[in-house]
């Protein structure tokens, strides 16, 4: 069954959802699915923005199919080159072989690559600041270089008021039926899966996004129509407050999360303890994590919305617990900014993993490690009470 759905005047989406696929890369989990959206332009001319993955081909193309309803296809324009987006290319432009490929330098260098067949499409090759017109549509194209690829343009239509925003403004999340944010609890079904995603995929490039959100600003946009997640055609300002605080390192709340990591249990009682000192201070958002059971991801989405992240660990093999140290390097590698940071430190013999710690947190830029470090052997007792006491109040004065 064909699932077409009209997004403005000529403009229809004919994407599709998976349910099914585990790991988004294979890397991400997305137990809430996620969608891969497409944009087909029924006006004079018809284009199409953008394919799907492979894991939905069969309801993409049948979607293109209904939507051409026997018409042939004018444009395929390539936006973004990563496989999630660009896998059926090779089938589309099979169907259709006179159609015009529209992309950038770089995408049809990235495009030779993937289908080596490209060498005999039809091409336009385009950049910032020109134009396509299908007929009453004219979408002129920004380029959005290392957001959050090399090759990526967005195309703004000057007739809808419409900025078709690759993997800008995405979200994790399969579309229930509807394919607008406002028919949607954005808060409650998209906010928590659209910060994973962002922080996971785009976090690192925060300073190209602000590039973007420059650009886009001098642009009348009424609706924002991503490659996953729902389109926006209402109340923006929710969706570009939150790239602005994510783009530029902003926590969302003046919250704290405990990451911990523990062998036996006895560092996860120690992060229970500091959790409770916390909330006795009067810190009202604390959330504790297990470093092991929770997927990094996660813990990077929880990193992009609090302020303070202590992180608790036991000593192995003379150094950090592993998922700890996996975490760090991962954190580094988004480059995480903006945050303070408290250590704690357990080993039964040799308690030795704040100081490695804190060396590779203090490569990330305008970060703030405490100097007050708690230290225990084996478990945290009532004898540590004084020790656990200040290290709270230097969590909460931070």
């Amino acid at each position: 069954m064909n699932s077409v759905k009209k997004i403005a005047d000529k403009i229809f989406w004919i994407g599709g959802s998976d349910r099914r696929l585990q790991r988004f890369e294979n890397l991400f989990p997305i137990p809430e699915g996620v969608s891969y959206n497409s944009y087909f332009i029924d006006d004079e001319k018809t284009a199409v923005f953008d394919t799907a993955d492979v894991t939905i081909a069969d309801q993409y193309l049948e979607n293109l199919k209904k939507a051409l309803d026997g018409r042939k296809l004018d444009y395929l324009v390539v936006l973004h080159m990563e496989p999630d987006h660009c896998s059926q290319i090779d089938k589309v432009t099979a169907l259709f072989p006179d159609v015009t490929v529209v992309a950038s330098k770089q995408a049809f260098v990235f495009m030779s690559q993937f289908f080596p067949e490209s060498q005999n499409f039809n091409k336009l090759e385009v950049k910032e600041g020109d134009t396509l017109t299908t007929g009453e549509h004219t979408f002129t194209f920004v380029a959005a270089p290392m957001v959050h690829w090399p090759e990526v343009l967005l195309a703004y239509d000057d007739k809808a008021k419409a900025l078709l925003s690759a993997d800008a403004f995405g979200t994790f999340g399969a579309l229930d039926g509807g394919i607008f944010a406002d028919e949607y609890d954005f808060e409650r079904d998209f906010l928590d899966s659209a910060r994973r995603y962002y922080s996971n995929i785009v976090g690192k490039y925060g300073a190209q996004v602000q590039a973007v959100l420059k650009k886009a600003h001098g642009l009348d946009i009424q609706m924002i129509l991503p490659l996953h997640g729902p389109v926006w055609r209402k109340d923006l300002g929710v969706l570009l407050e939150k790239y602005q605080k994510w783009s530029t390192y902003e926590s969302e709340q003046d919250g704290v999360i405990v990451v911990y990591g523990s062998l036996y249990g006895h560092t996860a009682s120690a992060a229970e303890a500091v959790a409770a000192s916390l909330r006795d201070k009067g810190a009202k958002d604390v959330r504790v994590l297990d470093v092991s059971g929770t997927d990094v991801s996660y813990l990077i989405s929880e990193v992009w919305r609090v302020k303070k992240i202590v992180l608790m660990c036991p000593t192995y093999n003379g150094g950090v617990y592993p998922p700890m140290e996996n975490f760090i390097t991962d954190m580094a590698a988004l480059s995480v900014q903006n945050r303070v940071f408290a250590l704690a430190q357990n080993g039964t013999w040799a308690p030795a993993t704040a100081k490695p710690m804190s060396d590779k947190l203090s490569l990330l830029k305008n970060v703030t490690v405490l100097e007050t470090i708690l230290t225990f052997k084996s478990a945290l007792h009532a004898s540590d009470e004084e020790a656990l006491n200040n290290f709270t109040d230097a969590i909460i004065n931070a």
